[in-house]
């Protein structure tokens, strides 16, 4: 018996991994938005994560006819009052690359002294089965901005985001690493409970 398909809704494939594997064991087959052959992508008119990654799990949902999970996640700094906040992926502008908005970043907090860089990551993850039914989950992982970007792994803004209680930036940890404490980590554990 084939098992039914649950539709991760993003194009990112360093996303996607990272869910393949926190996802790891559920009774669902995973498939993305390019398997089941859905181009349109949705845009986040949200105001916040919540917003979006509903609109995107029910939008889907309604494409697909599949069980769909999607997320809105970004990074919150607090001196800067919770920017970039939704904004994460667009903060330096549409086009630009994690370099670029690390760098855009930083120039924000040129002046900022270590103890008033505090932060955190946030993901929402919405699965719906239709525009109705849809339910949310939170992921909260706390942190530093660093001065400067360390590490090669993961994607965003990982590289200057700072574990106090590990001494590495998230860009420093293994995936395994990083799923035990990331803010995905954090909210799939609560959404795998609905899922299994």
């Amino acid at each position: 018996m084939s098992m039914p398909k649950l539709l991760l809704a993003t194009n990112n494939h360093a996303k996607v991994e990272e869910y393949t594997r926190l996802l790891l064991g559920i009774p669902y087959t995973i498939v993305n938005l390019a398997d089941v052959g859905i181009e349109i992508i949705v845009d986040e008119t949200g105001a916040t994560f919540e917003e979006n990654a509903a609109l995107k799990a029910k939008t889907y949902a309604n494409l697909s006819k599949l069980l769909t999970m999607a997320d809105d996640s970004g990074l919150e700094v607090d001196v800067l009052g919770g920017q970039p906040g939704v904004l994460s992926a667009r903060y330096a502008g549409e086009k630009a690359t994690d370099k670029e908005r690390i760098d855009f970043l930083l120039a924000k907090l040129r002046d900022t002294p270590w103890e008033k860089r505090t932060a955190r990551f946030k993901c929402i993850i919405a699965i719906a089965s239709s525009e109705e039914e849809v339910e949310l989950f939170t992921g909260e992982c706390q942190g530093i901005i660093a001065f400067k970007p360390s590490g090669e792994k993961g994607f965003g803004y990982d590289p200057i985001f700072y574990l106090p209680q590990l001494g590495k930036t998230m860009a420093e940890l293994s995936m395994d690493e990083k799923n035990e404490i990331s803010h995905r980590g954090q909210a799939v554990i609560k959404a795998r409970r609905i899922l299994e």
